[in-house]
C-alpha cells in the first residue's frame, strides 16, 4: 500500500515508519530534516522535506495514488497551539481533493467521544490533561472536532492513554472499554494498531481507546 506518514521522527511515528517498511508498504514521509530519519531506512522510503503547516508541502507529499495517510505528530510544551488540528486540515483537504485514501490518526485519551464509558478514572485522566498537558489536550480535542466535519473522508483513530517505550506485543485492547490513569500502551503497539486500520474498516470514523 502507498502510505504518507506525518511525524516520522517522533516516538509513535518512528514505530509506524519501521513497521510499515518492514511490512512492505511504499512509504513517503514529510519531514523538516531528512537527517533525523534512521540511516538504514532512508533508501527504502521516499522523503519530502518541508513543513506540514504549509499546505503546498502537504500536497507535495500526498499524491493522487496515496492510499493512506498516517498521522503521528506529537505535541510538547514548545508546540504551537492547534498544531495537530491545522496540519490535519491540510491533509484532509488533500485527501478530499486528490485521493480516496484513508486518514489514520493518533489522538489522546483525554478527549472524550460519544461511545466512551465515563468513569471516575476517565474524569481523572481528563482533568489531569487539562491542568498539566493543556496544549496537547486542547489540540487533540480540536482535531477530533475537525475530523467530524469531514465525513466524506474515510478516517480512523486511536486514543492512547499513557504511552511508553516497550516491546511490540501485538496484544492489547482496542474499543470503548473503561479506562483510568493507570491504563497504558507502548509506542510500538499504538503504531501496530494504526497500521492494522490500513485494511480494516471496523473503526471507520471512530476513535477507540487503546490500552493493555
Amino acid at each position: 500500500m502507498k502510505i504518507t506518514l506525518f511525524g516520522a521522527t517522533g516516538a509513535v511515528g518512528s514505530q509506524c515508519l519501521r513497521q510499515a517498511v518492514d511490512a512492505g508498504h511504499e512509504v513517503t514521509v514529510l519531514v523538516r530534516s531528512a537527517a533525523k530519519l534512521p540511516a538504514e531506512l532512508k533508501e527504502r522510503i521516499s522523503i519530502v522535506e518541508g513543513d506540514a503547516l504549509c499546505a503546498d508541502d502537504v500536497w507535495r507529499a500526498i499524491g493522487a495514488d496515496t492510499e493512506a495517510v498516517l498521522f503521528a505528530i506529537g505535541v510538547d510544551k514548545h508546540s504551537m497551539p492547534n498544531l495537530c488540528t491545522e496540519v490535519s486540515r491540510h491533509i484532509l483537504e488533500a485527501l478530499r481533493g486528490e485521493s480516496a485514501g484513508r486518514f489514520i490518526w493518533c489522538g489522546g485519551g483525554s478527549t472524550f467521544v460519544e461511545e466512551d464509558q465515563i468513569t471516575l478514572g476517565a474524569r481523572f485522566v481528563r482533568k489531569f490533561a487539562e491542568v498539566f498537558m493543556s496544549l496537547r489536550h486542547h489540540d487533540k480535542e480540536h482535531q477530533y472536532q475537525l475530523l467530524k466535519q469531514y465525513m466524506d473522508v474515510k478516517w480512523f483513530g486511536v486514543r492512547p492513554l499513557q504511552m511508553r517505550e516497550g516491546e511490540l506485543r501485538r496484544q492489547y485492547r482496542i474499543g470503548f472499554d473503561r479506562f483510568n490513569g493507570f491504563s497504558n500502551i507502548s509506542f510500538a503497539d499504538c503504531a501496530h494498531a494504526m497500521l492494522g486500520m490500513l485494511d480494516d474498516d471496523t473503526w471507520l470514523q471512530k476513535a477507540p481507546i487503546i490500552q493493555y
